[in-house]
């Protein structure tokens, strides 16, 4: 098989990279081209369009920013001419109804359309452990269940087209609101001059525990967010997708909402590309931060 890879960012390549380590044949597409120089050392073909990309696969896997990304990429008119014969993979994150409007595009070009969002980062994209969800009809998670494997051990089909893609952001909103209510809590715990170990330790120990608050800690305590796996920009757009999609539901959204204006407080705090346990900063010094 032939895999046409288009977005190379930062989950992107460690993913185009398990598939060469495979000895899968790769042709890889960026829309900034410098991001491309480790795949070719490491064996993959570069094209400059992506048209040419798919016209030589049988197989394209989108890892893209967004839907318009998806739009300008794929569905363009030179590069959806292309799609006739080709299966789709959409593996960034997406709205339910962004994915089924793909989707009915990419068939009406003559493709068939496939969703595999994945849960984890760049850590689990480089050793082929992300959680990976799809939408899809079970005979093309059959057939395509070994390429997915590359990425995860163990692909869970969730349903058709729409139920990953929601999936995906139901998580991608808990992440969101469990950092925020963590970070809410460690501020509290060092404003009451309270021992943080303490605090963990009892915390661990408790059915409130969750991995990730561990994960995030040295983080806060040294206000150290470089080199993220998960940049504040790219959570406030899922947050963002979470709520647009949310609103026709009938739910209250006013948790992730105020998780929404912390993240966008961080974002004027010029955290963009660090990661998204910056938003502890913001919590912690919400009096100088508003002005109170």
């Amino acid at each position: 098989m032939k895999v046409a890879f288009l977005g190379t960012g930062l989950m992107g390549q460690p993913m185009a990279q398990r598939l060469l380590a495979a000895n899968i044949e790769v042709i890889a597409y960026n829309r900034t081209p410098e991001k491309l120089a480790p795949l070719q050392a490491a064996g993959a073909e570069i094209v400059n369009h992506p048209r040419y990309a798919i016209r030589e696969a049988e197989c394209v896997i989108l890892m893209l920013t967004n839907a318009a990304a998806i739009y300008h990429v794929l569905l363009s008119d030179t590069s959806w001419r292309t799609l006739a014969g080709r299966t789709i993979i959409q593996m960034g994150t997406i709205t339910p109804t962004q994915s089924q409007e793909i989707r009915d595009s990419v068939v009406g070009g003559g493709g068939e359309y496939m969703e595999a969002p994945v849960l984890g980062s760049i850590p689990e994209a480089q050793t082929g452990t992300l959680t990976v969800m799809v939408g899809a009809q079970l005979q093309q998670y059959e057939r395509h269940l070994d390429l997915l494997k590359n990425f995860g051990p163990d692909p869970v089909l969730v349903g058709p087209v729409g139920t990953a893609s929601g999936l995906k952001l139901a998580l991608n909103q808990l992440i969101g609101s469990l950092t925020t209510s963590f970070a809410l809590s460690l501020a509290f715990v060092q404003r009451q001059r309270i021992d943080v170990e303490k605090f963990m330790e009892v915390l661990r120990s408790s059915a409130l525990y969750a991995p990730t608050f561990d994960k995030k800690l040295q983080r806060m305590l040294e206000g150290n967010y470089s080199n993220p796996n998960f940049p504040t920009k790219h959570l406030l757009k899922d947050t963002d997708l979470f709520i647009s999609e949310a609103q026709s539901l009938g739910l209250d959204l006013s948790s992730i909402e105020n998780v929404q204006k912390i993240l966008q407080t961080a974002m004027k705090m010029s955290f963009a590309e660090d990661d998204y346990s910056a938003l502890f900063s913001v919590i912690r010094d919400w009096g100088e931060v508003s002005g109170g």
